[in-house]
């Protein structure tokens, strides 16, 4: 690099600010559906943070470009949902371990006929007596049909075989 060129940036259309205002961000989040947890500004297209915090949201990244610096790293969210400090990573070792191979799981499942499928072939598998359970995260809107399974489709798919279809982990049909 020849003196006095700025380091090149991951994302084109924002550079190093020649003196960042305040502290230099260490990542910059742009072209964001910011959640902000604040009913006033519920909504932001970019943020800016260091050292796990945010130091600054804007409604562009040009807004808080004075937060670039040499190290900065600038990520384009395109136009994704971002949710500051979210980080869920915890498990269920137990539940998993005594339970992964007894249920059944329509995550990614693109309609409700295959779902339905699904469960006819697990009852066909499922010992006399034992539930199966339709657990993980699916929703009905991933379903061409765009909604939830009826009792009647679960008896008919499933009629000697008890049913537990957990929703959302909100809901559950039986």
């Amino acid at each position: 690099m020849s003196p006095g060129q700025q380091p090149s940036m991951p994302v084109a259309g924002i550079g190093p600010a020649a003196e960042p205002q305040g502290p230099a961000a260490d990542l910059l989040v742009r072209n964001a559906k910011v959640f902000t947890g604040d009913p006033a500004r519920p909504e932001a297209r970019a943020v800016a943070i260091r050292d796990g915090r945010v130091l600054a949201l804007g409604a562009d990244d040009h807004e808080l470009a004075a937060f670039v610096g040499p190290a900065t790293r600038v990520v384009d969210a395109l136009g994704r949902r971002v949710v500051p400090g979210l980080n869920d990573s915890h498990l269920h070792v137990i539940r998993g371990g005594l339970n992964y191979v007894l249920e059944l799981r329509w995550d990614g499942v693109r309609s409700l006929r295959r779902a339905l499928a699904m469960l006819r072939e697990q009852a066909g598998r499922t010992p006399k007596g034992q539930w199966i359970r339709v657990v993980g995260g699916w929703t009905a809107e991933q379903f061409a049909e765009r909604r939830m399974p009826t009792v009647a489709e679960l008896n008919a798919a499933a009629p000697d075989t008890p049913v537990f279809v957990l929703h959302l982990y909100q809901s559950a049909l039986m």
